[in-house]
């Protein structure tokens, strides 16, 4: 069975699935008290979970610069020391947050804001390259993200990067960054069972693309947990974007959807979470789910999906009879 895909037209070999930096960030503050992080963690457990997800196979690690205000990618770095040649990191920039009072400072997306981050992000991670640099700015302005191409592309004529991307979920936006970027390689965008983006996934179907899944979960709703979030969870206090819950417990709608899938997506034996990612993998070759793992329970769980492979094709089909009234026309 394979386990590796590539990172798009790169030609970067990584696991099939890997692993989301988010979570073990710890706490970001946003204005009035809003939270952008999942809460306090234990660095100690983080960096287990690091080392479990390599020896369980996983190769690729997804962070970025305001993931906690940088402290994501201290851990990241800390837990790598020794064992960066066996991982491939994506790291990404765009937003802006002060690393001594974990503050959210807003976004800067000028090409000298992409180099300084950078820069900051080598340090942080204790590398002297980056394998996937991202624009982390969902809705910036073509004309904006096009300016930063000129820029990435020195930075990988540089050997700081490899390879770059944009995390947007708008196909347009997508389209035309990787038209323009030679070394594009990746769009990370939302993807999940419940919340297919199949505009997305034909432009990377066209440009030869890697399509990382982030809320492969979605956030936690897809692992059955009813457990309530805290307040410095960013669950807790939904921003707008963030459907799956609703005052730190999962929104009843679409808690009942998972129930609707849930039969199919375990009928094999899998756990539900195992479930949703064998979705994901069965629903195109470019995809890579990045699950936020942040205990070596979760890492051991969710990682063994990549030896039970994708959901199978019966189980598929009835996953997409279910969901039919959720699904867009999709793209030829």
């Amino acid at each position: 069975m394979t386990t590796t895909r590539k990172l798009g037209r790169s030609g970067i070999e990584v696991s099939a699935i890997g692993m989301g930096c988010w979570a073990i960030g710890g706490p970001l503050w946003g204005d009035g008290g809003q939270p952008f992080g999942w809460g306090e963690v234990d660095d100690d457990e983080s960096i287990r979970t690091i080392h479990r997800a390599l020896d369980l196979g996983v190769t690729l690690f997804d962070t970025a610069s305001n993931y906690g205000a940088g402290h994501s990618e201290r851990i990241l770095g800390r837990a790598l020391a020794g064992r960066r040649d066996g991982a491939v990191i994506a790291t990404k920039f765009g937003n802006v947050s002060e690393e001594a009072t974990r503050r959210a400072l807003g976004t800067d997306a000028s090409p000298a804001f992409a180099v300084r981050s950078l820069e900051d992000s080598l340090r942080r991670l204790g590398t002297d390259h980056v394998d996937l640099y991202q624009l982390h700015i969902n809705e910036l302005p073509v004309p904006a993200a096009l300016d930063l191409v000129d820029t990435l592309e020195n930075l990988v004529g540089q050997g700081k990067i490899r390879a770059y991307g944009w995390s947007t979920d708008d196909p347009a936006s997508a389209e035309a960054f990787a038209a323009a970027g030679v070394h594009c390689a990746a769009i990370q965008h939302d993807e999940s069972v419940l919340r297919d983006n199949a505009a997305v996934l034909a432009v990377c179907d066209r440009y030869d693309l890697a399509s990382l899944n982030r809320g492969p979960l979605a956030m936690g709703l897809l692992t059955g947990s009813t457990r309530a979030v805290g307040a410095d969870d960013v669950r807790g206090r939904a921003p707008e974007w963030l459907q799956w819950f609703t005052d730190g417990r999962p929104t009843p709608r679409w808690a009942a959807r998972v129930e609707q899938v849930r039969g199919a997506l375990t009928a094999d034996g899998r756990t539900l979470a195992q479930g949703a990612l064998g979705w994901l993998l069965a629903r195109s070759p470019r995809t890579v789910p990045i699950p936020g793992l942040r205990t070596v329970a979760q890492a051991e769980e969710n990682l063994a999906t990549l030896a039970l492979g994708p959901l199978s094709a019966e189980a598929y089909t009835e996953v997409e009879r279910l969901l039919a009234d959720l699904r867009p026309v999709r793209a030829a």
